[in-house]
């Protein structure tokens, strides 16, 4: 089984945190997650964070910074995330492929069900110098 990248944004903007609920249809529906999506052949992290927000959120960030990558197996599927700390640029989030969208505190995530995947990038954030919202 080969590991799927994916690439995620911590979007930041006026000390909140944007989240996603995933489709009731998809895998882990209902749970909620970072924007972002696989990355495509030849595509870097950045373009494909670009690329992933706007055609499902309809915004662009700046990323701030890399975070630590997390690899984590499920059943069915290995992931490896590239998370990156980034800043709200511009648009408003849409929910074009996703239920809804959430700006939450950062010591609020952990009250909302993220896949486990998920679980180690959260504990970072909250051990991060302000929350990582003070960016």
């Amino acid at each position: 089984m080969n590991r799927i990248d994916v690439v995620i944004g911590v979007v930041v903007r006026d000390r909140k945190v944007l989240i996603c609920q995933r489709c009731a249809q998809d895998r882990l529906g209902g749970y909620w997650e970072f924007p972002g999506g696989k990355q495509e052949p030849g595509e870097s992290h950045q373009q494909c964070l670009a690329r992933e927000l706007a055609e499902e959120l309809q915004i662009q960030v700046r990323a701030i910074e890399p975070l630590r990558i997390i690899e984590h197996d499920y059943p069915d599927v290995r992931v490896r995330l590239h998370p990156y700390l980034c800043e709200h640029a511009e648009g408003e989030p849409t929910p074009l492929a996703c239920q809804q969208v959430l700006w939450v505190a950062p010591a609020d995530l952990p009250t909302y069900r993220f896949p486990p995947a998920n679980d180690q990038l959260i504990r970072d954030l909250l051990s991060l110098p302000g929350h990582a919202a003070d960016e």
